[in-house]
């Protein structure tokens, strides 16, 4: 079988998140949703329907046998009416499209268990919690987890902390009172750390010392992560090396945070909260009260930078200075208080000197797609 998983029309409602990815490559929980549908049709293949500029690196396949909106968190209902659908039939949960074979031309109306719609930014970290615990009984029921060291001292059913094959933990604090924590494969938590779950370190990533992460939280594979951490989502190979606060906040992939970055998530007035909407080009209105800092890929900022609420970064972004920045920094944008233009080839040049410290480099298609995104954000 192939599996068609498609942006459903969600691509700059991720932004700027998914401005070089389709939605299918954002992780949450512990997986990103192309693993999670992988884990549900282990023997199916998978393409993805994303935006055209996209498509250099993600080719559009038109063949294909089931064609599902890759924003769903599936379900065993779910995955059971998708798998005895007819052809030429589309599901729907009222009017939220959940699938399609052939045509579609047949409606089908879906009566089970609600699958979790993720169609907001900052439903990957408000939606967090239930879509980590989901993930952690998805990937260990029936499993046995490594063994934990004695070092370790835990708070609450140690049942609910599973090790990976290399996964390392000693001398911390995990508390599973209110969820599960995960170690992924080849990840380490140091001595000193604090954390309280639901909680996911993925494959390679680590925790260093003294770090205090509250839950749910979500560190990617290859990230590295100190200082205090709260309610956030980082996606893989980024680094918040030292000190400093991050809470209800979504990082990219290839982001570093100086030390003693600091990001408000709280509104001095208890208001809701207004953040940048791409969709809008302006400003959205949310029923928010926490939001933090959203960055895209390849963005990093210098030590003790100050991020206002909600504050939206773009992809290629230089940031530094002892100023707020403003609230929206558009993608290649390079300064503090005042910003100019990140010239091209000196932004693929900083985003290669980070990933050739991991044996990476951007390929001529994902260089492309960033001169894409250059010219119309």
């Amino acid at each position: 079988m192939k599996i068609q998983l498609h942006d459903n029309g969600l691509h700059l409602e991720f932004a700027p998140l998914s401005l070089l990815k389709p939605v299918a490559e954002l992780r949450m929980g512990i997986l990103t949703f192309e693993e999670r549908w992988e884990e549900f049709f282990p023997d199916a293949e998978f393409c993805v329907a994303t935006e055209n500029y996209l498509q250099k690196k993600y080719p559009l396949e038109k063949n294909w046998d089931l064609s599902v909106p890759a924003n769903v968190i599936p379900n065993e209902d779910y995955i059971s009416v998708l798998n005895g659908m007819n052809h030429d039939t589309a599901l729907y949960f009222g009017e939220i499209w959940l699938g399609m074979k052939g045509s579609g031309a047949n409606i089908l109306q879906y009566k089970g268990e609600a699958p979790i719609i993720i169609s907001k930014r900052w439903h990957l970290f408000q939606k967090n919690d239930i879509v980590l615990k989901n993930d952690f009984k998805l990937l260990t029921e029936g499993i046995d987890s490594q063994r934990l060291s004695d070092s370790v001292t835990v708070i609450g059913d140690r049942h609910l902390i599973f090790l990976e094959e290399g996964a390392k933990a000693e001398a911390c604090v995990l508390n599973t009172n209110e969820g599960p924590i995960y170690l992924g494969e080849n990840s380490e938590i140091m001595e000193g750390s604090l954390v309280r779950g639901p909680f996911a370190l993925c494959d390679n990533a680590g925790l260093k010392m003294g770090a205090k992460i509250y839950g749910p939280t979500t560190i990617g594979p290859f990230c590295k992560v100190g200082g205090e951490v709260g309610n956030s989502v980082f996606q893989s190979y980024s680094n918040k090396g030292h000190d400093g606060f991050v809470g209800n906040a979504l990082i990219g992939d290839w982001c570093n945070l100086g030390a003693d970055t600091n990001t408000s998530n709280l509104k001095n007035n208890y208001s809701n909260i207004r953040t940048y909407s791409y969709v809008l080009g302006a400003e959205e209105q949310t029923d928010l009260q926490f939001m933090g800092l959203t960055i895209g890929d390849h963005s990093k900022c210098g030590i003790n930078t100050m991020f206002n609420t909600a504050t939206v970064v773009g992809v290629s972004c230089n940031i530094y200075g002892g100023n707020f920045p403003q609230k929206y920094i558009p993608s290649f944008s390079w300064g503090g208080s005042e910003f100019v233009d990140f010239e091209f080839e000196k932004a693929i040049e900083a985003a290669n000197g980070m990933m050739k410290r991991r044996g990476l480099e951007l390929t001529s298609d994902e260089i492309e797609i960033l001169k894409d995104v250059k010219k119309s954000h």
